[in-house]
């Protein structure tokens, strides 16, 4: 666990403690009073609140020699245990300040660090989604989300997360937004998505930014913000419900291949001037043969898209070659390219 949660839990741990503490010696002063002095629920918990405080307005001692025995060692006791309760949670809550400044200083550094990595911006339903593949590729990302609430599922795993509002330029440049690779902006308002695309464009012409739009009116909008991809879960999932509905084999099979039960995977495959593909045609590399991989697309740098291409495609610097097959072959790939 990490030293700076494991701190803050015996600070919350602490808080809890003192303000229990507290409250048991009300509870117990108010029993005490009421048994001996026979006064109202209401009165012995103002005359326990009265003593463990020691305020001592003196409006209606005890008249009994018991409730006058009790009162004294309550009020040794009580006045005591209640003044160390409160110095308990004054420090706790100065200890929670500091714990909480250092270990915001520690993720800035960690921050800082961070080279090629990914901006995820709102960890909302969408969200912690791209999070949870972004963790299963390893790869490295910092979350910014502003309610706290949505990072209760993250809190054990100690990632860097800024707790800050996305859509301020100071809160991307800090996530590192200029020596970013990819942003993805899942805030739940469109406006807020448009307003963090812009400005993360404009601090990163190169970066990939995928943004989500909440409303089918939005996509034009996105785009010219600088976004390269967006995507409408809305009309992605009626597009879905409509292949099930209509074509229901392959709706089994892409819903197969999304949730990895078939081993097939999909990956994008760069070629640059160390390549050993280079120059080849698809038809001499060993990508079907020996792979079982196939070639669905090629996209030439100029961005143009070859869907299906035959074997006598060559393959040209800066292509991107878009394969799908079984992982190992997948991955195997990725290495003899490199």
């Amino acid at each position: 666990m990490n030293l700076f949660l494991w701190l803050s839990k015996i600070t919350r741990q602490r808080l809890f403690n003192a303000l229990l503490t507290i409250f048991g010696m009300i509870v117990f002063g108010t029993i005490a009073f009421r048994f001996f002095e026979g006064w109202t629920w209401l009165e012995s918990a103002y005359m326990a609140t009265e003593t463990v405080t020691t305020v001592g307005y003196g409006d209606f001692p005890p008249k009994t020699d018991g409730g006058r025995i009790f009162a004294i060692f309550f009020m040794l006791l009580g006045g005591g245990t209640v003044l160390f309760a409160i110095t308990t949670l004054i420090q706790a809550v100065i200890q929670s300040e500091i714990i909480e400044a250092l270990d915001f200083r520690r993720k800035t550094k960690e921050m800082e660090k961070l080279q090629d990595h990914y901006i995820v911006c709102g960890a909302g339903r969408v969200g912690r989604r791209i999070i949870r593949n972004l963790q299963k590729e390893k790869l490295p990302f910092v979350i910014i989300e502003r309610d706290e609430r949505r990072l209760a599922e993250f809190e054990e795993e100690n990632l860097p997360i800024l707790v800050v509002d996305a859509t301020l330029e100071e809160n991307l440049i800090q996530a590192g937004v200029k020596r970013a690779k990819g942003l993805a902006s899942c805030l739940p308002d469109d406006a807020a998505n448009v307003y963090v695309v812009l400005t993360a464009r404009g601090l990163n012409e190169k970066m990939h930014i995928v943004a989500r739009a909440v409303e089918e009116q939005a996509e034009p909008k996105l785009l010219r913000a600088g976004a390269n991809r967006v995507v409408a879960p809305t009309i992605i999932g009626s597009q879905s419900m409509a292949r099930a509905l209509l074509k229901p084999a392959i709706a089994d099979f892409m819903d197969s291949i999304v949730a990895e039960t078939l081993d097939l995977v999909f990956e994008e495959i760069t070629i640059d001037s160390r390549s050993p593909y280079l120059g080849k045609k698809l038809r001499e590399t060993n990508f079907s043969k020996e792979l079982s991989l196939i070639v669905i697309a090629i996209r030439r740098r100029s961005g143009e898209l070859y869907f299906h291409p035959t074997g006598e495609s060559v393959i040209e610097e800066g292509d991107m070659l878009i394969v799908v097959g079984k992982a190992d072959s997948v991955q195997k790939l990725i290495e003899a390219n490199k």
